[in-house]
């Protein structure tokens, strides 16, 4: 598999194209999901999608509409029941509408959302938004794992909170760091890959979403300018509960400065373990949130080892 395209995430550069479009309800073609949702702070449902899965299986749903207003989302929460291994989000300015059978590989051109096992809510600071424009397509994919003894139905997505563009006074996206080149052995001592960038222009970072798998124990983010480097994430990690870290302050990030994220891993499976989208294998990448937006067209644009 090319590994460009191994992250629904991961989290790919290619519009969807891939499955049958079937038909769907008027609101999955013409727009959002659904109206604000009742005693929900707020919230409302972006996009989601029903699912059924036999025992064992593990696959993807796709679903993409069509946005009917220009839109600044400030929140993001995530609808995974059991049986969600990550959700993602893309935008495009073209294709299908309606749900849809896909891998991995169907992501769009642009990165809105991304989320894991366990992803609390994510808020932007004030004035930070993402900018959804009117007849943009939204398109979710959906990962999904059915590790149970029995047949599992769902419904998952996203939820947002919006702002008046008057409130926005800086627009906001998100890309991927890390690495696609993982070789972990397995045996007693844990293993550490690294990858990093070299950023070539100002941004502002303020946000982290660390997304490994299962063996994954422990995920470092740096900014190096100079030979000063600056911690933006020291934690352990958990696969389930892949949190957000909103940083205290937006972190300045000026061309020439080193973003190195650093991923450890204890595999105890006596087979060597590399890059991969099932729980089965492993991922070393981070989300980060910046603003404004950088016109680069890569959503992958801080990772090694993407073709």
């Amino acid at each position: 598999m090319n590994k460009m395209l191994g992250l629904s995430l991961v989290l790919a550069l290619a519009s969807c194209g891939g499955g049958a479009t079937s038909s769907v309800d008027a609101a999955g073609d013409a727009g959002l999901d659904a109206a604000v949702d009742a005693g929900n702070d707020g919230f409302t449902t972006l996009i989601a999608r029903d699912w059924s899965l036999a025992v064992g299986q593990e696959t993807y749903r796709c679903r993409r509409i069509v946005a009917p207003a220009d839109m600044y989302i400030t929140s993001f929460r995530a609808i995974a029941p059991a049986g969600t291994h990550h959700t993602v989000v893309t935008l495009s300015d073209s294709g299908p509408l309606g749900d849809y059978d896909c891998d991995a590989g169907n992501l769009d051109l642009k990165m809105l959302y991304a989320s894991g096992v366990g992803t609390d809510d994510l808020a932007f600071p004030t004035g930070v938004a993402i900018k959804v424009k009117a007849g943009q397509r939204i398109n979710i994919n959906l990962h999904l794992f059915n590790t149970t003894d029995q047949v599992m139905t769902g419904n998952s997505g996203v939820k947002v909170k919006t702002v008046a563009p008057s409130a926005v006074v800086a627009e906001a996206e998100m890309i991927f760091g890390g690495t696609f080149n993982l070789n972990i052995p397995s045996g007693a001592a844990p293993t550490v890959q690294t990858g990093s960038c070299t950023a070539t222009s100002n941004y502002n970072i303020f946000g982290v979403w660390p997304h490994m798998h299962q063996y994954a124990t422990h995920q470092k983010v740096t900014l190096t300018r100079g030979a000063t480097p600056m911690t933006l994430l020291d934690d352990a990690y958990t696969f389930t509960e892949q949190r957000n870290y909103p940083l205290a302050a937006p972190v300045a990030v000026i061309p020439g400065d080193k973003i190195q994220v650093t991923c450890t891993y204890q595999n105890n499976s006596g087979q060597t373990i590399h890059f991969g989208d099932s729980s089965d294998a492993e991922m070393c990448l981070t989300g980060l949130y910046r603003f404004p937006v950088v016109a680069t067209g890569n959503l992958f644009e801080c990772t090694e080892g993407a073709q």
